[in-house]
C-alpha cells in the first residue's frame, strides 16, 4: 500500500469517525451524559475491526484493510465507521463475535451511569473496542473484560493497544465474572442472557449497577448486597450473541398456532423470549393482549434469596415468571 493512499485513507477515517459521531448525536444517545462523545470522538473504530464480513447471498463476504485493491480498503473503511453492528467472527458459519452498533454502545454506555474512579467489568470483549471507549473515560486500570475465547481476548488486546489503550483483559467465563479483579460499582454485558449470574452480585459493591442483555432487551439493576439486587428493563430493544460457557443452552419454543401478526411484533417476541419455559405461548398471548401490549420498561427482574424471576409491572404481583438458570 503506498503512502499517499494510506495518508489518503487516514484522512478518511478522520472524516467518516467525525460523522459517525454527528450521527449518533442526533440520535439523542447522549443527551444525559455528553462526555462520551469525546471517547467517541477519539478512539478509532476501524482499529478494532480490521477486518468483518458482510452478508451476501448463500453466505459472507469479508472485507479487510490489507485488501490489494484500494477501493475494496475504501469500502472496508467506511464500513468500520457506519452505525451498524458488524460480524466478526464466525464458526462453522454461525456467528460468534461481533461489533455492535455504536449507537446502542453509546446508549448503554450512557445508561451504566459510570462515575469518575468507577470501576467496570465488561462480559464480552469482542473486538476490545467498548473496553477501549470505557478505558478513556475511566482509565485502563478501572476497566476489566473477560470472554470466553482466548482468540477474542488476544485480538481485543492487541486493537486496544494498537489504539494506545491497556484495560485488563480476561480469558476466563463471563458468567463466574472476574473475582481477582473485584469489587466492581458496575458491570456491563455485551452477550445476551438467559438469567444473571448471582456470582456477579458477590463481586459488586452494594449500590452497584449492572447493565445487561436479557431476552430482547436490556435490564437495569441495583444490587443490593452479595444476594439480591433489582431493575426494570430500558425501553431500548437490543439483540446480542450468546453467552458462551458453562450452562449453555438452546431455547426451544413452540409457537404453533400464533397469529402471524404478534409473532411479528417485536414487543411480543420480548415477552415470548423473558417467558420461555415458564409459560405456554398461547398464555404469553393472552396476557399480552389482556394488559394492553405492555412495553419493555413495564417489565423487571429481581435476584434474591437464591432464586431470580422476571415480572410484569411489580415484583411482587401476580405475574411473574422464574428465570432459568
Amino acid at each position: 500500500m503506498g503512502a499517499e493512499h494510506t495518508d489518503a485513507l487516514e484522512s478518511l477515517a478522520v472524516r467518516a469517525r467525525a460523522a459517525l459521531v454527528r450521527e449518533i448525536e442526533e440520535s439523542g444517545a447522549w443527551d444525559t451524559d455528553p462526555r462520551w462523545r469525546e471517547a467517541f470522538e477519539s478512539v478509532p473504530r476501524h482499529l478494532f475491526v480490521p477486518y468483518y464480513f458482510v452478508g451476501v447471498p448463500g453466505g459472507y463476504e469479508r472485507l479487510w484493510g490489507e485488501h490489494p485493491d484500494p477501493e475494496r480498503r475504501e469500502r472496508w473503511l467506511r464500513g468500520a465507521y457506519a452505525d451498524q453492528p458488524l460480524a466478526t467472527r464466525l464458526r462453522d458459519g454461525e456467528l460468534v463475535s461481533s461489533s455492535s452498533q455504536p449507537s446502542l454502545m453509546a446508549k448503554m454506555l450512557v445508561d451504566l451511569d459510570v462515575r469518575d474512579g468507577d470501576r467496570v467489568l465488561e462480559i464480552g470483549a469482542g473486538t476490545g473496542y467498548n473496553a477501549a471507549l470505557l478505558a478513556h473515560r475511566l482509565g485502563d486500570d478501572h476497566v476489566t473484560t473477560v470472554d470466553l475465547d482466548p482468540e477474542i481476548t488476544e485480538s481485543a488486546r492487541a486493537h486496544c493497544a494498537a489504539a494506545g489503550y491497556r484495560p485488563y483483559v480476561v480469558t476466563g467465563d463471563g458468567a463466574r465474572g472476574c473475582a481477582e479483579r473485584a469489587p466492581f460499582d458496575r458491570i456491563i454485558a455485551t452477550c445476551a442472557l438467559r438469567s444473571v449470574p448471582v456470582v456477579w452480585l458477590g463481586q459488586c459493591r452494594p449500590g452497584a449497577r449492572i447493565l445487561a442483555p436479557l431476552s430482547t432487551g436490556l435490564v437495569a439493576l441495583t444490587v443490593r448486597d452479595e444476594s439480591s439486587a433489582e431493575g426494570r428493563f430500558l425501553h431500548t430493544p437490543a439483540y446480542f450473541v450468546a453467552l458462551r460457557g458453562e450452562g449453555e443452552r438452546e431455547v426451544v419454543q413452540h409457537i404453533g398456532g400464533l397469529p402471524r401478526r404478534v409473532l411479528r411484533d417485536e414487543l411480543f417476541r420480548f415477552l415470548l423470549t423473558l417467558t420461555a419455559g415458564a409459560l405456554d405461548p398461547h398464555e404469553a398471548l393472552a396476557l399480552w393482549e389482556r394488559e394492553g401490549r405492555p412495553v419493555r420498561d413495564r417489565f423487571g427482574v429481581t435476584v434474591r434469596g437464591g432464586r431470580e424471576w422476571a415480572w410484569l409491572d411489580d415484583p411482587g404481583g401476580p405475574y411473574v415468571w422464574a428465570l432459568a438458570p
